[in-house]
């Protein structure tokens, strides 16, 4: 379907380097925004005058949602087990950075199998828990976007609350299955499922 015409940009924003990523088709003036952390002029400038058709979250911690004001007006997605998070720093751990800014509410909710139609593309949910309760990944062709349920070598926390082992080895176990897909994680560098 979209073959060689996605063009991806990854973003690293943040003290901690969290990976914002745009997404958008060749010859298109919209394009996708997953994870906007920080920096949202940095953000807003590798758009490169596309304009965001949706913003997507992998999960509600604070440094993947920290930009979220720079793009008032575009619908904004989430899993709604993480959606507290929005609005409450409590939940999104940013009081341990001392960021207690609210972020803008959420005008929808993501579940596991929705294909969402957005700027020409087919993006898939997996709902991914173990992390946070409402992780999820994105999946287009063969980029997964999974935040911080798989990195490169290693996988996300469980113990915050909402973490939970169990639930985390359940959702590697199932990404692992994705062979071939290219991993786009939420720090650090990218990696392939083989």
């Amino acid at each position: 379907m979209i073959g060689n015409d996605l063009q991806l940009t990854a973003i690293p924003v943040g003290s901690l380097e969290t990976n914002c990523y745009v997404l958008g088709l060749k010859g298109r003036d919209d394009a996708v925004v997953v994870d906007p952390g920080d920096e949202g002029e940095k953000i807003l400038s590798a758009l490169d005058g596309r304009k965001p058709a949706a913003v997507l979250l992998t999960h509600g911690h604070f440094d993947h949602t920290g930009a979220l004001s720079f793009f008032a007006g575009v619908p904004i997605y989430i899993h709604e087990l993480d959606s507290i998070m929005l609005g409450d720093s409590h939940y999104s751990f940013g009081r341990i950075a001392g960021d207690h800014a609210r972020r803008p509410d959420a005008t929808g909710f993501l579940q596991e199998g929705q294909i969402l139609r957005l700027a020409g593309m087919d993006i898939h949910v997996l709902h991914t828990p173990g992390h946070t309760r409402g992780s999820v990944c994105f999946r287009v062709n063969d980029e997964l976007l999974t935040g911080d349920t798989l990195f490169k070598g290693d996988y996300g926390r469980t113990d915050l609350p909402g973490g939970s082992p169990e639930q985390m080895r359940a959702s590697l176990r199932r990404l692992l299955r994705l062979s071939g897909c290219h991993v786009l994680p939420g720090h650090g560098p990218d990696d392939w499922i083989k």
